[in-house]
């Protein structure tokens, strides 16, 4: 009688992984689709130019926790963040976007990595963040509303922090 029970558990096991293998795969919504091309556009294109994009930002600013650790900064319309770089070479990885509310709101979720060195900052050879990030949609284009960054053990986030953005 054991083994029936153990040979039945061990098939309904069987089944149930395989129907649940043979499942579909769920199609990512459009606002999934969009935000994650705006964030490796962004990346893309900042790695280019050495620059960051204020245009990333909402009309309205954002909060945002920097990789240095530090208080939570307002960022302006402006961007307010480092506006160049001797160095940078940043890959977003693993991308995950959660819709809040179709084709408005949306939270992504990814890993940062690569190297960085803002202007007037010691270079961050192993640069290795968390990163979660609300965007909203302004004018038919997504733009970051608020930031996390956090140092993964074995990376490093920047050394950069509000107080002591070096004068242009």
């Amino acid at each position: 009688m054991k083994k029936a029970v153990v040979v039945l558990f061990i098939a309904s096991l069987v089944v149930g992984s395989g129907f649940a293998l043979a499942q579909p795969a769920v199609e990512k919504s459009n606002t999934a689709k969009e935000v994650e091309r705006t964030i490796l556009e962004s990346f893309e294109s900042s790695n280019k130019s050495l620059t960051s994009h204020p245009e990333d930002y909402s009309r309205e600013g954002a909060l945002e926790f920097w990789s240095n650790a530090g208080m939570l900064n307002e960022v302006g319309p402006d961007g307010g963040r480092p506006d160049r770089y001797e160095i940078r070479s940043l890959t977003p990885k693993h991308i995950i976007v959660t819709p809040l509310v179709e084709g408005q709101v949306a939270m992504a979720h990814y890993y940062s990595e690569g190297s960085l060195q803002p202007e007037g900052y010691p270079a961050v050879a192993h640069y290795l963040t968390r990163v979660t990030q609300v965007f909203v949609k302004e004018d038919g284009e997504w733009k970051v509303r608020s930031s996390h960054w956090s140092p993964l053990e074995g990376g490093a986030g920047t050394s950069q922090a509000a107080e002591a953005k070096p004068e242009n």
